[in-house]
């Protein structure tokens, strides 16, 4: 019988999983903004992963009678750089820099602020300690953080990584840690505690999976600000170095010659602003169908 009622108890939570997953793309697919946002997304990955696919070009070769082409020039219909390199091209493996970069840093942020917010929030002796690193961090201006860091580092794109990374940890670990004072009072928590479970197992087993909500928003608006930090790092000319066809430093070239070839600077801007703007709705999108107060 006490095996049957495990077998039962776990396919009921199997279900509530399932049902709970099917209601949030249900939400999700209503949010208009949220279905443009995953396509723009869909359509960069697409782009990155199969780069090859959808280029005529090398983001790196050059052609010096097709310097300064417009948009829409043969063979070339996004115009080409004042190297003449292919702009489609670079922006198409840009996305790769954008993409590895973004993902790179909310997971290696997610990884520090997750464990930094599930200590703070269970253990009230680590509980000052740690927010008070944390408040440390935050006294700092984001940008601000991430420069410093490079200018101890060096700028290069992995240095970049490690900056925003660690830009990125405090405020994951305050979101964390408040979703962690939450469950930690609910009665089964308790329960738990009084039959001897451990530590470890309660915060990885059952308080963790009540945190991923706020967890999976916080990760998808900051691939945004990661993406926005990095081209920004770029353009300052700390991140990623030419040649390599990152979106910020296709800007910071492209910024001399706006008068003879504005493409150079206006389509890698759009590209930074087509996918900020895709992270961003998704995330909104998300913490609407998230939050059961909402009714979408």
């Amino acid at each position: 019988m006490t095996a049957e009622l495990v077998t039962d108890v776990k396919k009921v939570k199997e279900e509530k999983k399932d049902g709970f997953f099917l209601e949030t793309l249900k939400k999700l697919l209503k949010n208009k903004l949220a279905v443009i946002g995953l396509v723009i997304i869909f359509v960069q990955l697409i782009l990155a992963i199969f780069a090859p696919l959808f280029v005529s070009y090398g983001p790196y070769v050059q052609d010096s009678t097709a310097t300064y082409l417009g948009v829409g020039s043969e063979g070339h219909f996004l115009g080409t750089d004042n190297y003449g390199r292919d702009m489609w091209s670079r922006i198409v493996y840009g996305s790769r820099i954008s993409l590895i970069v973004g993902v790179s840093t909310v997971a290696i942020g997610l990884l520090g602020g997750i464990t930094l917010g599930l200590l703070a929030g269970y253990f009230k002796k680590l509980d000052s300690i740690i927010m008070r690193i944390v408040d440390l961090l935050f006294a700092f201006p984001g940008i601000l953080l991430a420069m410093l860091i490079i200018a101890m580092l060096g700028t290069s794109i992995v240095n970049v990584v490690i900056a925003i990374s660690i830009w990125s940890i405090p405020g994951c670990a305050r979101i964390v840690r408040g979703s962690v004072l939450s469950v930690k009072k609910q009665e089964y928590i308790m329960a738990l505690r009084s039959v001897g479970a451990g530590n470890t197992r309660i915060l990885l087993m059952h308080i963790l999976p009540n945190c991923t909500a706020p967890i999976i928003v916080f990760a998808t608006t900051r691939m945004a600000t990661a993406i926005l930090s990095t081209a920004s790092l770029s353009y300052l000319g700390l991140g990623a170095q030419p040649p390599m066809p990152e979106w910020g430093a296709m800007i910071a070239a492209g910024q001399n010659f706006m008068w003879d070839a504005p493409h150079m600077a206006v389509i890698p801007g759009i590209a930074i602003m087509l996918t900020v703007f895709a992270f961003n709705v998704v995330g909104d999108g998300l913490r609407d169908a998230l939050d059961p107060n909402m009714n979408i």
